[in-house]
């Protein structure tokens, strides 16, 4: 008798010990900060304006939301790419990856999760998750002044090749992020890429 009072004293004291490692423990929490990315050069094809024709095709420009950093090739592990005013997924039409996309209306400062209504897409050949051209997507483009502008207010949602959601603000089309009152639609140099984004790398849809 003495002896199994002792064998459930022992079991009773392991399971005090387990809980108190795993449920009990405070887990450390993740704070999330902005990464600010400049001056990603992404020209677009070279193009006869009287034909209209392709003269020179250029690459997209990848990029990895999950490492932070450019990526050579296609084939490479990239969540996004920009080519122009054109920005596409790793995914669909466009890669062979599984990232997702859309647009979304909101404030970045103030989008603390995906919007109950976002619906991720992957690039198509009827089109492409971030909308192309003035007005659909991330930018709006002047007739007059040649001026590509980001659109106040959209944020670009999109789910990584890991599975990871993360939320992107393009702030600049233009060389190291100029006013857009000292922008010049034909001599400043473009495009140039300036963008901050916010990752949640564990699955989470909040931020």
């Amino acid at each position: 008798m003495k002896r199994v009072n002792a064998i459930l004293s022992s079991l009773i004291a392991i399971g005090m010990t387990t809980s108190c490692n795993s449920s009990d423990d405070p887990q450390p929490e993740i704070v999330l900060e902005a990464l600010m990315v400049e001056n990603i050069y992404a020209p677009n094809d070279v193009i006869d304006r009287s034909t209209g024709e392709v003269i020179e095709a250029r690459p997209f420009r990848y990029f990895s939301l999950e490492n932070n950093q450019l990526v050579e090739s296609q084939g490479g592990n990239w969540d996004i790419g920009f080519k122009g005013t054109t920005i596409i997924v790793n995914s669909g039409v466009s890669g062979s990856g599984s990232a997702q996309g859309t647009v979304a209306t909101g404030i970045f400062d103030e989008m603390d999760a995906i919007p109950a209504s976002a619906t991720f897409v992957s690039d198509g050949s009827e089109g492409l998750a971030i909308p192309t051209g003035s007005g659909n997507g991330w930018y709006n483009y002047n007739f007059q002044t040649h001026i590509v502008s980001p659109i106040p207010g959209r944020v670009l949602l999109i789910k990584t090749n890991a599975g990871n959601y993360a939320k992107i603000e393009i702030l600049s089309y233009y060389e190291n992020n100029p006013p857009l009152s000292e922008v010049n639609g034909l001599s400043t140099p473009s495009p140039y890429y300036t963008f901050r984004y916010v990752l949640q790398p564990n699955g989470s849809t909040f931020f």
